[in-house]
Formats: C-alpha cells, structure tokens, sequence
C-alpha cells in the first residue's frame, strides 16, 4: 500500500477511530512521543483488552515524567485504537495512527488477527512496533518469517506452541485418562497454527502415546457443534482441547452436555483465560483448564512502578471492581519495554527507536524481555508459560489456580488438577 495514496473515504473512516488516551505534563517541550496502541476493545475477543484503559491510567503518572531524547524532555501521548476484534479493523487504524497521527512506536496485543496486520503495516511503513499475547508461531511464520532474515521493525513477546502444547501435556500427564484427545482448531491464525501438522498439536501428542481427533476447521462464531461432537463420541476421546474464542467455547460446552458428551478434561487456549468468560459458562466451568501467562503468584515486578504481579492484580480489583485477569501484566509490560527502549534511543528517528527496541534486555512484570537471545529468532523474546485450573473460590465464582509448573519451577504452583466430576 502506499503510504501516501488514501482515498477521502478511507480518511474519514480513521476520523473519530481512535479513543486517544493522553497525557500532557506541565513542562514545555517542542514535540511529543506519540505511541500507538491496538487491541481489541469490541467484538467476541474484547476479554483480552478488558484491562487496558485501567493498565494506561495506572501509569499516568510515569507518561507525565516524559522521556528525555535528543536533551529535551519531551511529554508522552498515548492513542489507543480499537480493532474491534477484526483483521481488517486492526490493519486500517494501524495505518490510521502510522500515517495520520504520525506515531514514533506501535504497541500492539491479542491474537493473531490483531498483532498480524498491525505488525504488517508497521513493518510495510518501517514503523517500529512491540507486539504480544499471540503464540510466535502464527506471529512469525504467518507473516511470512523467514528465520534467516526475520523482521526489521517488528518485535514479538510472547511463548509459543512449543510451550503450551508442553505444558497441557504436563497436566493431562498428571492424571489419568485413556489420552484420547479431540481437537477445537478453527480456521483462523492461532486454530491453524495449532492443527498445524508439523508445527502444531499432532506431532508432540503422538509422541508421548496421545491419539489425536481432529475434526477440521470450522469458523469462528459457529453455532452447531454436533460434527465435532460426534467425531469425538466416536473416538472415545476424554480430553478436549483447542483454541477458541469465548463465544464457541459456550455453545461447545453446552452442546456437549446436550448430546450426553462429558469429557473428563477440558483444555482450551484463548477462551478460558477470562474470569467473565468462565463465569458465563455457569456450572459448565468447574474445572476447566488453560495455559497461565500470567499471575498474582508470578515473582516478577514493574520496571515502571516498582509494583510485583500480585499488587497490581489487588489494585485492579479494588480500582476497576473486576476479578484480575491476565492480560493485564503483559499490557503493562509494553509499556515496560516501550518507555525503556524510548529512553535509551539515540534520537526521535524511527531507526533509532527500533534499535533500542532490538536491544531490550529488561525484566519486567512478566519476566525478562531479550530480543536476539531469548527465542528461537532476532525478533522472538520468549516468556514464561504454566498450567491452571478453575475451580469454585472463596472471593468470586470461580477462581484461577496454577496446578503444574514443570516448564517454570519459578512460579509456584497452588493447587492440584482434578479431572471434571
């Protein structure tokens, strides 16, 4: 696309797009830092930004400091833009922000139909950008990543499929089941990363005696799950998992019990990461399991704020009245990374900022950020990834817990799996 050939239509539409969080300090400078922010606040993937106003309020204070670049201290602003929990929405306030607000930095979060086309523009329009909660995996090599050459303005944080398939293993291990697995892969970045044949579920489960079902990919928002119910009645399969989104883990759920299918484990990526999720589910969701990025029991603490995990999920709860929810450590950890490498640029240019970026060595609150050393490729940093279950709680409904932590010994574990029943 070029960046210079927009139609009228296509600027009135970014008109108005944007809900533009800003923080003007009381000093004087001659220019601002403008850092873009794209995830999605709307749609059937908005449980993944539920916490990023709070997350940019929360650090007002550190956006007031500014950044000194070029020995001038210079206010930063912040402009959050909405995707709307779709691929095209997130590419068209990408270029919004890169084109007509003339953003230094991009930070972008959420699944693969937001950090893709948002990391695809900026990397188009050689605009540095800091992306994360997507597996590597769909973020690399669904781009078109070529492990020789990588990306030149585009940064990833986040684990893998390599990690998550590991630690689901790991817990299914844990407890006994005839490890007959059925798979929930949608067509769509992360369900065909994670089908994927080489790259993805098959291989590892067969590996360590699983069978694997996998049905095909359907669309998101599907409404009719008997195929798939079917297919696993078929296969005797105890275990299901996948990666959906919250909505077609609901009809799955509630489809299953209707049709007499009752897993004794359950273990989706992406739809059970939410308290409000698992919540809507009713009595569907005791014991449903998911992968754990991030915690109140993760040992890490805020570059930013001096803030470890658990006194930022307790501010959350009193300040939002919301059940903690784990977006929102790596939310603030962009920042963490955004105002580090800001801070050790050599100057405004967009050159400059990227290379700060690529030379990140940071510990932040959800754990150290090393680009070139810690993730299979230059623009890869890996993060730390552990098992959980839900379970009734004591404060709200149903309450996260970490049952395995084999991957990372350093984050503790607080309870035990159980099957389902």
């Amino acid at each position: 696309m070029n960046r210079f050939n927009l139609s009228r239509r296509r600027v009135l539409q970014g008109i108005g797009a944007a809900t533009a969080l800003t923080v003007f300090p009381a000093f004087a400078a001659n220019r601002e830092i403008r850092i873009g922010y794209v995830s999605p606040q709307t749609g059937p993937l908005a449980a993944f930004g539920e916490a990023d106003k709070w997350v940019i309020a929360s650090l007002e204070k550190r956006f007031n400091e500014g950044v000194t670049l070029e020995g001038k201290k210079m206010p930063i602003k912040i402009l959050l833009k909405d995707s709307q929990s779709s691929p095209n929405r997130a590419g068209e306030v990408a270029n919004d922000l890169i084109l007509q607000d003339d953003i230094d930095l991009m930070l972008v979060s959420s699944t693969p139909e937001t950090v893709n086309p948002v990391s695809d523009a900026c990397e188009l329009n050689e605009v540095p950008c800091i992306s994360t909660v997507a597996p590597w995996q769909p973020w690399f090599f669904g781009r078109g990543g070529k492990p020789d050459t990588g990306f030149e303005w585009t940064y990833h944080m986040f684990w893998g499929l390599e990690d998550v398939i590991g630690n689901f293993l790991n817990g299914w291990n844990s407890v006994q089941t005839n490890k007959k697995v059925g798979g929930l892969f949608p067509n769509d970045g992360d369900g065909n990363a994670w089908g994927d044949p080489e790259l993805g579920f098959p291989k590892p489960l067969a590996a360590q005696g699983y069978t694997l079902t996998d049905p095909g990919r359907f669309q998101n928002m599907n409404q009719d799950f008997s195929a798939q119910i079917a297919a696993f009645k078929q296969g005797q399969v105890e275990i299901v998992t996948g990666v959906v989104i919250p909505p077609d883990a609901k009809t799955f759920l509630t489809q299953a019990r209707q049709q007499g299918f009752n897993p004794k484990v359950v273990t989706l990526g992406k739809a059970l990461l939410f308290p409000g999720a698992i919540e809507a589910l009713g009595d569907l969701g005791a014991g449903l399991t998911t992968e754990v990025w991030w915690s109140p029991w993760h040992p890490f603490s805020s570059s930013l704020t001096g803030q470890n995990a658990q006194a930022v999920c307790a501010a959350y709860e009193t300040q939002a009245q919301r059940q903690w929810t784990q977006p929102i450590g790596f939310a603030h950890a962009l920042f963490e990374v955004a105002i580090n490498a800001l801070s050790r640029a050599k100057s405004t240019e967009k050159a400059a900022i990227r290379d700060a970026v690529a030379a990140t060595q940071l510990d932040t609150i959800v754990g150290p950020v090393k680009w070139g050393g810690q993730g299979p490729f230059k623009n890869v940093s890996k993060t730390p990834l552990v098992f959980g279950q839900w379970n009734p709680g004591q404060k709200y409904k149903y309450e996260l817990s970490i049952v395995n932590n084999q991957a990372n010994p350093q984050i503790p574990v607080n309870g035990e799996m159980k099957l389902i029943g």
